[in-house]
């Protein structure tokens, strides 16, 4: 016996393998967390989630390795992924709202109620074209469109992401068409709007922000009902221009992570509050601030309440504009 206890601890000083006693717990967390990003990298949920991630691993002090998984529909690969993964807690899913959409496009056959979620922010969708468009204002892209149903290139991320529902909106309140684009990043339809491959672009101020200010992309109106401030300028509301928005219009944006339900609530309870500590660090509220995100901050039950209410809503919209394969009520989704 006392042979064997020596060669298991050989193989555990040798392996690195943590070694406990009896009864002893492993203290949370003791290794390296992995952030699955269900989006591209260079859109506003990998950056933020980069950021908040960096900050809550010297909280932690542990590393938190952010992996870009993309594919599927409204996140679907990405999430799956994560949610594969054991619940202990180590695996986290970088997440937008636009995930909640992914049950009815047929890419997730669960509810959201599987996750405990953390929002970061959001911002205000901006419909945007490059510097050199004969688009000066959104009368006029509303113009060409509704005389040309179909021939406008529209961008955006992944179909069902937030900006994609806000195309689809916007569509049905113009009564027209534009020829969507689907990209697995807001930073890979922006890039095609500065180099042509599309003519419109719909993704978050935030985003955009920076190629704003360097006048590489132009906005014409934001989906808000109000005029939007941004630096010295102001960015008209889309309400302005289209009537019938309030029928699908605003949808937050909800920017994040989250963890599978059932990891431990000890360990929950501590990448909670890590990630208190880290939304009130200076960095991380400069940033948002810097590039026109509204903070947020909850987690909990909370988060969770908001995820349930977009769910709700998103999935009940997407049926009624005719964009999803698979009815709300197939999987729970009450109507809201």
């Amino acid at each position: 016996m006392r042979k064997a206890c020596f060669v298991a601890i050989v193989f555990f000083v040798i392996t690195g393998a943590p070694v406990f006693g009896a009864g002893e717990a492993e203290t949370y967390p003791a290794r390296d967390i992995t952030n699955i990003l269900v989006w591209g990298a260079g859109g506003g949920t990998d950056t933020a989630n980069r950021l908040v991630m960096a900050e809550m691993s010297d909280i932690l002090g542990v590393p938190i390795n952010v992996q870009n998984v993309t594919g599927g529909v409204a996140g679907s690969e990405g999430m799956t992924r994560a949610y594969e993964e054991a619940h202990d807690g180590y695996t986290l899913a970088g997440i937008s709202e636009s995930i909640v959409t992914a049950g009815v496009l047929g890419g997730w056959d669960r509810g959201m109620d599987v996750w405990d979620f953390f929002i970061i922010g959001g911002s205000p969708t901006a419909i945007s074209v490059s510097p050199n468009s004969d688009y000066d204002t959104l009368d006029d892209l509303i113009e060409v469109v509704v005389a040309n149903p179909g021939s406008i290139r529209a961008g955006a991320s992944a179909a069902g992401s937030i900006h994609h529902l806000n195309l689809l909106a916007f569509e049905q309140a113009i009564d027209s068409d534009f020829h969507f684009v689907p990209y697995d990043s807001s930073a890979g339809s922006q890039t095609a709007a500065m180099t042509g491959e599309i003519e419109v672009v719909i993704t978050t101020v935030a985003e955009q922000a920076q190629l704003i200010r360097g006048g590489e992309l132009r906005p014409l109106a934001v989906l808000v009902p109000q005029e939007f401030r941004f630096a010295d300028s102001v960015i008209p509301s889309a309400w302005d221009y289209a009537d019938g928005l309030d029928e699908y219009l605003p949808i937050e944006q909800a920017i994040g992570f989250a963890v599978a339900m059932d990891v431990p609530e000890d360990r929950k309870q501590t990448l909670r509050d890590a990630f208190d500590q880290a939304m009130q660090s200076s960095e991380i509220l400069e940033w948002l601030d810097n590039n026109y995100w509204f903070p947020s901050g909850v987690s909990g039950d909370e988060a969770n309440r908001i995820f349930a209410d977009l769910e709700r809503s998103f999935s009940w919209t997407l049926w009624e504009l005719g964009a999803a394969t698979v009815h709300p009520d197939e999987l729970g989704i009450e109507r809201p």
